[in-house]
């Protein structure tokens, strides 16, 4: 590891300030993606800024139909708030199958979409869902967020909310890998009066993507009947060591069928 200089501002707005302050710097959230990556040398950074001491930044509030989490909020708060479960239960689910125990109580939903690994699992929950993502300059589309590998916020901002629409149904289902816990292919199916979502995450070269094929069938009926003879073209998907392209395709049909059996249950 680098030698490197550290802050833990208490306000939105110092947290600003160092950020503006030092070309380089780096947020930290959870840590569960960067401190490896600065322990193995694959990252240098000047300065962290540690965001845990922010007052409000973990909050989870329901708002109308709206379901707001603050993006300091750990993947573990999240798997045992009542405020999610009633709201949006499969979020509860997905947060609490992220990773071990370590994990879930250090790392947050904000570092997680703020990072956008190509397998992780917010990102999937916030597409289908078709989320908002805050930060201190503006509000974005989850649409316009995910747009290439690891792609991220601009330097001078500071991911500070989640706000997530209440769908009928919703539901994750992964096929995670037994190291990592990392999805090898998950996908989140939601079901809200804009229509149907299906998303897959740890398939795609670049990141989560939606499936239309998948979407235009449970749009017709919302039932895993409808998605037996659908066949998911490979041709773009992520082959390595962990599974082949076509099998990943395939990895995508069960786990959405999975994911639908879930919201009908």
């Amino acid at each position: 590891m680098y030698a490197f200089e550290y802050v833990r501002p208490s306000t939105l707005s110092e947290a600003e300030r160092a950020l503006a302050a030092q070309p380089g710097a780096k947020l930290l959230a959870g840590g569960q993606s960067l401190i490896p990556a600065l322990k193995l040398r694959l990252n240098r950074v000047p300065l962290l800024i540690d965001l845990s001491a922010i007052t409000g930044l973990n909050r989870i509030e329901r708002r109308g139909n709206l379901l707001a989490i603050g993006a300091m909020t750990t993947h573990a708060e999240v798997a045992a708030s009542s405020v999610v479960k009633a709201a949006i239960p499969g979020l509860v689910h997905l947060a609490g199958n992220i990773g071990d125990p370590q994990v879930r109580n250090a790392g947050t939903i904000g570092g997680s979409l703020a990072n956008n690994d190509p397998a992780a699992d917010y990102p999937a929950a916030a597409l289908a869902l078709a989320a908002m993502l805050k930060t201190n300059r503006q509000e974005i589309a989850a649409d316009n967020h995910f747009s290439g590998l690891f792609a991220g916020f601009a330097e001078d901002e500071i991911l500070t909310e989640i706000l997530f629409p209440i769908p009928r149904r919703f539901a994750y289902s992964k096929f995670p890998n037994p190291a990592s816990r990392f999805a090898l292919v998950g996908c989140a199916v939601a079901q809200a009066a804009t229509g149907v979502r299906v998303v897959a995450t740890g398939a795609g070269a670049n990141g989560v993507f939606r499936v239309p094929e998948l979407e235009t069938a449970l749009s017709a009926s919302f039932s895993p009947d409808g998605l037996k003879r659908i066949v998911i073209d490979s041709s773009n998907l992520t082959s390595d060591i962990h599974g082949d392209a076509e099998y990943r395709a395939h990895l995508i049909g069960v786990m959405t069928k999975r994911a639908v059996d879930a919201c009908l249950a």
